[in-house]
C-alpha cells in the first residue's frame, strides 16, 4: 500500500550540470540540477533567482549547459559552494566562447550552447526555456555512429532532498523491447 507523502517532488535524480553565462565581461558558473527536456530541440534550465549567473543570462539571452562527469565533479561542486557575488568564479574552469557568446566549459564531456526563448518565473526561481544552438561532445563519449554513449559518459546525477551525487548505472533493457512478466 502506498503512503501519501505530501507535495513531494519525486522526479529525482536528475543530471548534474554547470550552467555558464557571461556576467560583467567574465564567465560565471552555477551548479544546476534542475534541468529538463521539453521537446527535441528545447530544454528547461530552472535556477534560483538569486544566482549571479541569472543576471548574465537575462542580459545576453544565452547560456551553456555543461554535463558533469565524475572527473569534473569536484570543480563543479565548488562552483555550487561559492556565490559569484562574493567570489570571482571566472578562473574555476578552462573555457572558450561558443558561437552565441556564452562560455563553454572545456572540461565537460558534453556541452550545449543555448539561446533563451522564454522565461517562466515562480516564487524564488527563474526557469529559462532554451533552444539548443550547438552541442559539443568529447570523442571519448561518442559511439561509432557519432552519438553520445551514456555508458561511456556516465553523467553524475543529483538527488534531493539528501543532496547526494549518484553514479549512473547499468543498462537494464532496451526501451519498447521488454517482455511483460
Amino acid at each position: 500500500m502506498k503512503k501519501e507523502i505530501g507535495h513531494t517532488l519525486a522526479l529525482y535524480p536528475t543530471l548534474m550540470t554547470v550552467v555558464g553565462a557571461m556576467v560583467g565581461g567574465r564567465p560565471n558558473w552555477a551548479l544546476v540540477g534542475h534541468v529538463g527536456i521539453i521537446g527535441h530541440d528545447r530544454i528547461l534550465v530552472s535556477m534560483a533567482a538569486a544566482h549571479r549567473t541569472n543576471e548574465g543570462i537575462r542580459a545576453s539571452g544565452v547560456l551553456t549547459v555543461n554535463l558533469v562527469d565524475e572527473a569534473l565533479l569536484p570543480k563543479a561542486d565548488r562552483a555550487g559552494k561559492v556565490s559569484g557575488r562574493r567570489e570571482d568564479k571566472s578562473g574555476l574552469f578552462a573555457w572558450h566562447e561558443a558561437a552565441n557568446g556564452a562560455p563553454l566549459l572545456d572540461e565537460s564531456p558534453v556541452s550545449m550552447a543555448c539561446t533563451v526563448v522564454d522565461t517562466y518565473e515562480t516564487p524564488g526561481f527563474e526557469s529559462f526555456i532554451c533552444r539548443i544552438d550547438e552541442t559539443f561532445a568529447d570523442e571519448s563519449v561518442l559511439n561509432a555512429a557519432g552519438k553520445i554513449d551514456y555508458r561511456a559518459l556516465r553523467p553524475v546525477l543529483f538527488e534531493m532532498p539528501t543532496y547526494e551525487y549518484l553514479r549512473t548505472g547499468d543498462v537494464i533493457g532496451r526501451c519498447l523491447h521488454l517482455k511483460e512478466r
